[in-house]
């Protein structure tokens, strides 16, 4: 029997689809310009279409599978259950092979893949930044880096909160990080509030040295044979023990990922090991305690966290715990930022059509700071807030309580 080719399996999948139009309300892109081609119905019609050869690709139909934003907002509320990432990343890949890719895209997946190029061109970027008038950067200026995270850590016997129930949960002894590509220059914040927020929980933390890009930026684009390269990099990474005496076993070490858009490529790479970080903290939420905060904080939901991770309501738990602090869910245009892995960088003013809608909301709420789990939506936004951009794990970490030890019963 002959294996299905990548058309088929494309076919497979647009076939499952009813066109009952139920997703063209939640599709940011329909919305924007409401076009059919530009809706999922639309675009899933136009992929089976070439697939099928009953329509002849053209440079309008390529833009209107380019434009796509791949938040799968349809998926989500998709009736028949069509896998509409599945297919958008297969019919990209299908595309890719007829046409190749611009320059822009082929250097970003260039750079991301190798980390050590992308430090020193970020390390560059730090020192020449500031002298770029904000309006003209393409992205924030990096944090100054921090010193390196460890490698086996130690941490601190977990405390209990007075009165907090006893978890059921059992803890683990270490974890391992994903650290990704462009967030190893822009998050050591998050990384040393995880760090801070695991250390009270008694839990260690290990960041395997050779780990490489997620590969999700190469894969959106249909680059699929780079995105399963950097997959088997990250599997042999964190395949190595996470202990110097080997202590722990590999194959049952949770790894947490700090960026949603990042954790499903994870997730593939290591299956069954990879945990959202604010789903595992949750899990344990009740063994940490938070000093009150009486501030109006704004939190974005990055697409990838309401609509592949489904960590938000971990997250919106989380924040529940802090006494006194107000927050606000930024949901103006959909709440997708536009960002798009590359396509803030390669059409910035489509883009920043998607964002500021929620720049908007961001300005009338009196917020005093902007929390989003996601790398690339926080760049985007940190590009045009006139407040500070941080992952909820940093505000979580600033107020983290020392709790007294439970007293013997």
């Amino acid at each position: 029997m002959p294996r299905a080719t990548p058309r088929d399996n494309l076919i497979a999948l647009a076939d499952r689809c009813v066109q009952c139009g139920l997703c063209l309300p939640a599709c940011p892109t329909y919305s924007l310009e409401r076009l059919e081609p530009q809706s999922p119905r639309g675009r899933i019609a136009l992929a089976r279409g070439w697939a099928l050869d009953l329509v002849e690709p053209t440079a309008a139909g390529d833009r209107h599978l380019d434009d796509c934003l791949a938040c799968r907002a349809c998926e989500a509320v998709c009736p028949a259950g069509v896998q509409y990432g599945e297919l958008l990343v297969a019919a990209r890949g299908i595309q890719r092979g007829r046409r190749g890719a611009g320059t822009g895209q082929r250097v970003i997946e260039w750079l991301v893949a190798r980390p050590r190029w992308l430090a020193l061109l970020f390390g560059l970027y730090r020192r020449l930044g500031p002298l770029v008038p904000a309006a003209w950067r393409p992205l924030p200026v990096p944090p100054m880096p921090t010193r390196p995270m460890p490698g086996p850590a130690q941490a601190t016997p977990p405390r209990a909160a007075t009165g907090a129930p006893s978890t059921n949960v059992a803890l683990p002894r270490r974890v391992q990080l994903f650290t990704g590509c462009v967030a190893r220059a822009y998050e050591p914040p998050a990384r040393a509030a995880l760090v801070r927020l695991l250390a009270a929980l008694g839990i260690a933390v290990d960041v395997p040295p050779d780990q490489t890009c997620c590969g999700a930026l190469h894969s959106h684009a249909g680059n699929l044979q780079a995105a399963d390269a950097l997959a088997a990099r990250n599997r042999s990474a964190f395949a190595s023990p996470p202990s110097p005496t080997g202590a722990a076993s590999a194959a049952t070490t949770p790894i947490l990922t700090l960026a949603t858009g990042c954790h499903e490529s994870v997730a593939r790479a290591v299956s069954g090991r990879s945990f959202d970080a604010l789903d595992f903290l949750d899990r344990h939420a009740d063994r940490l305690a938070f000093a009150p905060l009486a501030e109006r904080i704004a939190l974005h939901l990055p697409c990838t966290q309401r609509n592949v991770v489904g960590s938000v309501p971990a997250l919106r738990r989380l924040l529940a715990r802090v006494p006194e602090l107000q927050v606000l869910e930024l949901d103006a245009g959909h709440g997708c930022c536009g960002a798009a892995g590359s396509a803030m960088l390669l059409d910035p003013q489509r883009a920043d059509a998607f964002r500021q809608p929620l720049l908007d909301q961001l300005r009338a709420s009196g917020a005093t700071a902007v929390l989003s789990a996601n790398i690339g939506c926080r760049l985007h936004l940190a590009n045009g807030a006139a407040v500070p951009v941080q992952h909820p794990l940093e505000l979580l970490a600033d107020q983290l309580q020392a709790a007294p030890i439970r007293p013997p019963h």
